[in-house]
C-alpha cells in the first residue's frame, strides 16, 4: 500500500488508503460532539438579553436540532414535545434563525400592503386584529414595525405558541418593547379563539357590529374574527394540520388576509392541472430535492409534505403566491410566501355577474340589468361569457377556490390559463419594452370621446395609457403574450401606488435601485398573483441601477443592444450624444448625415443583420408574412409599371418583374431601402432631443426629461394616479379572435389593430375571419385603426367585402416623414358601415345602436 508524508513533517507517513482515516473522522466527530454538549451544558442566565449572534448561540442550535434525545414522545402530548425540542434553544431561537428561515419579511412586507390598502379603501372601517399562529418568540411581530406602526395601527396582536419557553421569550420582548396591545397565549391555536380575548369598548362596537346582540354582558364580542392571521415556518410543525387549517378559516373576518411562509416540496404532476394556485413559477423541485429535504427535515419533526400547501390552497382563495429558494451554505431550501383571503370573498353572483359584464361588454349580467329589463327593455338574445366567468362556475361546481384573479383588489386583469402552449410559446419574455405606434397621431386620428368602448393590442402598454388620458368608457387591452401585459400591468399598479419620482425613475430612465422593495411593499396590492411573481423574479434585475436598464430587456432590447454596440464599435458614442442633444434640426441632420447614418444605414449591416429573418422576428417583432409584405412593395415601387400605391389589388398581380432583380440579393435591398425611408425623413423632420422619445430611446436606452411619452409627464401622472383612473381598463391574455367572439354584439366603437393585421397569410381564411369577427363586435360607425409595412395591403380588400369602408389616411411615400415612428407605410381606418350578421345587432336605443350607453356600466 502506498504511503506519503504529512506536509511539514517530513517523519510521518499515513496511508492514502481513505478506509484507514476513518478513525481519525470518527475522533474528530466524537469532540465536536463532546464541543457541543459542553457549550449546551451552558444555559443563558437571563433570557431577557438579547442573544447574539456568536458561537455560542449556533452550537446550541446543533444541539437542540441534531444531537438532544427528544424526551416528550412518551407522553404523546404535542406540547411536551415542542417543548422538548424548543426549551434548550429558546434564548438563541431569533440569532439562529436568521438565515435559516428565509423570507419572513417578505411575508409580513405583502401582508402588510394588503392591509394598508384595505384600511385606506375604507374596506377595513376599524383598527384590525392580528393573530400570529405558531409565532413563537413574537419576531414577526417586532419586525412588521418596519411596515406599519404595530401599537397604532392594530387594535390587538395575539401571539399563539404551544412553547412555553419561545411564548417566555416573546413577553420579555414586548415588555421590553412596552406594546400593550401585543398578548401572548400559550395554547393549541386550534382551540384558540378571539372573541374569548377580545373586549370591545362600547364607543367602537358600531365599526364591528354587523347586527344587534353580538356582545355579552362584560363586553366580549361572541363572533370576531381576525383581519390578518400568519403563520411563519410553522404549519410544516403542526402534526394535525387539517383541523389548524380549519381553524384559520373559523377566525378570519370576511375581508380578512392570511399569510403563510414555510418550508417546501412539490413536484409538477401534483398541481399542474389546479388554476387557481396563483402561478407556478419555480414551484417544481427536482426528484433529489424532494427527496433530500423530506429527509433532512424529519430529523426535527418538521414535514414537508405537499398535501399541507395543498389543503392550504383548497381551503382559501390565493391572492400572491411565491416559490423561492433559500440560498444557505451552498444549497439552495425551497420555501414558498402565500398571501390568501376567505375562499368565498368575491363569490357571489352579483359580484361574478359585475365582472363578467365589464369583461364582455354584457349589459345584461349585472345587477343594472334587473333594473333596465323593469323598465320593459329586452336584450338582444345572445348570452355571452369571459373565460373568466366560466373558469369561477367550473371551479364553485367543484367546491375549489376561484382563480387566483378573482381574488385581486383590482379586476383589471382577466383570468387565462398560464400553462397553455399558445401562452408558453413566448417562453416568458416580451417582445416589445416600448410601443412603435405614435400616441399623438392615434389621438389626431381617432379623437377618443368619454363614451368610446375602445379594444387595442397592448404590446408594451405605453398606447393603452395614453388612451387612458382621453378617459373613454372602457379600455380592452388585448394580446397573446402573457409578459406583455404583465409589464401594462406592472405600469398601472405604478400609477395607481407610486408618486411621480419613482414612476420616472423605472418607466422614464428604466432603472430603480429600490425595485423590488417598492414592488413588495407597495405595487402588490395592485397586481395580478401572475404578474407579481413574474416581476418579483424578473424585475430586480430588468431594473438593476447598476444594469442596463428595462428597454434593454425583451427582444426589442436585444435590437437597441445590438445598435449601442456598434455604433460603440465604431468610436460613435459622442457623436450620439451630441445627435440626441441637438437643439435644431439643422445641427441634427449635420451630425447624422456625417457620421451616424452611415453606419446604421450601411447596406453591409442591413443585409448582415437586419435583413436575417430570424433576426427580424425575435428583435423586432417583424414576421415572414410582413417582411414579404416590404419586399413585394419594394418589387413593385422598382418595377417599370410603377403601380397606383392606392390601389388594393391583390399582392400576386404585381410579381411579374420580380425577376428583375436576384431573389438572393431582394430581401437585403428591401430592408435597407425600406429603412432609409423610415429614418432619413425622421432626422430631417422630428428632432430626437425634445419632440421624437422614440428614436431618442433606441439611442440612448433611455428617455430624458425633455423627450418621453406623454404618459411619464407629471401632468399625465396627476391624471393617472387617480383614484378610479383605470376602473375601466380590462386586460385580455388571448386572441383577438377569442376577445371579439366573447362580446356583446356591437358595443365596441373603437379597435386599434396596430399592424398585425400584416401578419396574416394572403392565401388562409385567417384575416377574413378576424374582418368578420371586428364586423361582428364594433356597432355601426365603429373604426378599425389599422397600420401596415406596406402602402396598399392585400386585406383591406377583405374589410371591404365584408362590411367596412377602407380610408388611408396617411402614405410614407419615399422623403415623406408621417408621424414622429415612420416605420409603416401606410395608416388605414375602417369604417363599419354594414352588419354581415343583423341578426346579431342590437336594438337601436339611443339612434347609435349602442345599448350599453342607456346602463353605464
Amino acid at each position: 500500500m502506498a504511503s506519503t508524508s504529512v506536509p511539514f513533517f517530513p517523519g510521518l507517513s499515513l496511508p492514502i488508503d481513505p478506509v484507514t482515516h476513518l478513525p481519525f473522522i470518527l475522533l474528530a466527530l466524537v469532540l465536536f460532539v463532546l464541543l457541543v454538549f459542553l457549550y449546551a451544558l451552558r444555559d443563558t442566565q437571563d433570557t431577557r438579553q438579547k442573544p447574539s449572534n456568536s458561537l455560542h448561540a449556533y452550537i446550541r442550535f446543533v444541539w437542540g436540532c441534531f444531537l438532544k434525545p427528544h424526551t416528550g414522545d412518551g407522553t404523546r402530548n404535542q406540547q411536551d414535545a415542542l417543548e422538548s425540542f424548543y426549551q434548550a434553544q429558546a434564548s438563541v431561537y431569533d440569532a439562529t434563525r436568521a438565515r435559516l428561515l428565509s423570507g419572513r419579511d417578505d411575508m409580513l412586507a405583502l401582508v402588510a400592503a394588503q392591509l394598508k390598502y384595505k384600511v385606506d379603501a375604507g374596506i377595513l372601517p376599524g383598527k384590525p386584529i392580528w393573530i400570529d399562529i405558531g409565532g413563537g418568540t413574537g419576531w414577526n411581530i417586532e419586525q412588521m414595525a418596519k411596515f406599519l406602526d404595530v401599537p397604532e395601527f392594530f387594535r390587538s396582536v395575539y401571539v399563539v405558541d404551544l412553547s412555553p419557553s419561545l411564548c417566555e421569550i416573546a413577553r420579555n420582548r414586548f415588555a421590553r418593547l412596552g406594546w400593550k396591545n401585543v398578548k401572548v397565549v400559550c395554547q393549541d391555536a386550534r382551540s384558540f379563539r378571539v372573541e374569548d380575548h377580545e373586549v370591545v369598548p362600547s364607543d367602537e362596537r358600531s365599526l364591528v357590529r354587523v347586527n344587534s346582540g353580538e356582545y355579552a354582558a362584560d363586553g366580549r364580542k361572541k363572533t370576531l374574527g381576525a383581519e390578518l392571521v400568519t403563520i411563519s415556518y410553522a404549519l410544516s410543525m403542526i402534526p394535525e394540520y387539517y383541523s389548524a387549517i380549519d381553524s384559520i378559516s373559523s377566525q378570519l373576518s370576511p375581508n380578512g388576509i392570511v399569510g403563510v411562509i414555510d418550508f417546501y416540496v412539490q413536484s409538477r404532476v401534483e398541481f399542474q392541472s389546479r388554476n387557481y394556485v396563483g402561478g407556478v413559477i419555480d414551484r417544481h423541485c427536482m426528484w433529489l430535492s424532494r427527496v433530500f429535504w423530506r429527509t433532512w427535515f424529519e430529523i426535527d419533526r418538521v414535514n414537508l409534505e405537499p398535501a399541507r400547501r395543498d389543503y392550504l390552497e383548497y381551503k382559501f382563495g390565493t391572492i400572491l403566491n411565491i416559490n423561492a429558494r433559500n440560498h444557505l451554505l451552498g444549497v439552495r431550501i425551497p420555501y414558498y410566501v402565500w398571501i390568501g383571503c376567505s375562499k368565498d370573498s368575491g363569490t357571489s353572483p352579483s359580484k361574478l355577474a359585475e365582472v363578467d359584464a365589464a369583461a364582455t361588454e354584457s349589459p345584461f349580467l349585472s345587477a343594472l340589468d334587473l333594473q333596465a329589463r323593469t323598465s320593459g327593455r329586452l336584450d338582444s338574445g345572445v348570452e355571452l361569457h369571459s373565460k373568466a366567468y366560466e373558469s369561477a362556475i367550473v371551479n364553485l361546481a367543484a367546491s375549489l377556490p376561484l382563480p387566483a384573479s378573482w381574488y385581486q383588489n383590482h379586476h383589471w386583469r382577466i383570468y387565462y390559463d398560464a400553462q397553455l402552449p399558445k401562452h408558453r410559446q413566448f417562453k416568458d419574455q416580451y417582445i416589445y419594452a416600448f410601443t412603435w405606434e405614435d400616441s399623438r397621431e392615434d389621438a389626431k386620428l381617432l379623437q377618443v370621446k368619454s363614451s368610446d368602448v375602445i379594444l387595442a393590442i397592448t404590446s408594451a402598454g405605453d398606447n393603452i395609457l395614453s388612451f387612458a388620458l382621453e378617459k373613454p368608457k372602457r379600455i380592452h387591452a388585448v394580446d397573446l403574450n402573457p409578459t406583455q401585459n404583465h409589464l401594462l400591468e406592472l405600469k398601472v399598479a405604478a400609477f395607481t401606488a407610486l408618486g411621480y419620482a419613482d414612476v420616472w425613475k423605472i418607466f422614464g430612465e428604466g432603472k430603480h435601485e429600490a425595485f423590488r422593495d417598492l414592488l413588495i411593499n407597495k405595487l402588490s396590492p395592485h397586481m395580478s398573483s401572475l404578474a407579481f411573481e413574474y416581476w418579483l423574479r424578473n424585475g430586480p434585475g430588468a431594473f438593476a441601477a447598476a444594469g442596463k436598464g428595462l428597454y434593454a430587456t425583451g427582444g426589442s432590447g436585444q435590437a437597441l443592444q445590438l445598435v449601442g454596440w456598434i455604433l460603440r464599435l465604431m468610436g460613435l458614442s459622442e457623436e450620439v450624444k451630441k445627435l440626441c442633444a441637438a437643439g435644431t434640426l439643422n445641427e441634427q441632420r449635420e451630425i447624422w448625415n456625417r457620421s451616424v447614418r452611415k453606419v446604421l444605414l450601411s447596406r453591409l449591416l442591413s443585409w448582415g443583420v437586419i435583413s436575417n429573418e430570424k433576426w427580424l422576428w425575435k428583435a423586432l417583432g417583424v414576421p415572414p408574412n410582413q417582411r414579404n409584405l416590404i419586399e413585394q412593395d419594394f418589387v413593385r415601387l422598382n418595377s417599370n409599371e410603377h403601380p397606383n400605391p392606392n390601389s388594393t389589388a391583390s399582392s400576386t398581380q404585381h410579381r411579374k418583374d420580380d425577376h428583375s432583380i436576384p431573389s438572393g440579393v431582394r430581401s437585403g435591398h428591401a430592408i435597407w431601402e425600406y429603412a432609409v425611408n423610415t429614418l432619413d425623413p425622421l432626422v430631417q423632420h422630428t428632432l430626437l432631443s425634445s419632440d421624437n422619445h422614440y428614436y431618442l430611446l433606441t439611442l440612448l436606452g433611455h428617455y430624458t426629461q425633455r423627450s418621453h411619452p406623454t404618459y411619464l409627464s407629471p401632468k399625465a401622472h396627476i391624471k393617472l394616479s387617480k383614484p378610479g383612473a383605470f376602473d375601466g381598463l380590462r386586460i385580455h391574455t388571448d386572441e383577438l379572435n377569442e376577445v371579439f367572439a366573447r362580446m356583446s354584439p356591437g358595443t365596441l366603437t373603437i379597435a386599434v389593430v396596430m399592424d398585425s393585421m400584416d401578419w396574416f397569410d394572403e392565401a388562409s381564411d385567417a384575416a377574413a375571419d378576424q374582418v368578420r369577427a371586428l364586423n361582428r363586435a364594433l356597432r355601426m360607425g365603429g373604426r378599425v385603426m389599422l397600420r401596415s409595412a406596406a402602402l396598399a395591403p392585400w386585406y383591406v380588400r377583405v374589410f371591404e367585402a365584408n362590411g367596412f369602408r377602407g380610408k388611408r389616411v396617411s402614405a410614407r411615400m419615399p422623403g415623406a416623414c408621417v408621424d414622429r415612428v415612420n416605420m409603416y407605410a401606410s395608416t388605414w381606418i375602417c369604417t363599419k358601415v354594414a352588419s354581415i350578421d343583423p341578426a346579431a345587432e342590437p336594438e337601436n336605443v339611443d339612434g347609435m345602436g349602442n345599448p350599453m350607453e342607456r346602463l353605464k356600466i
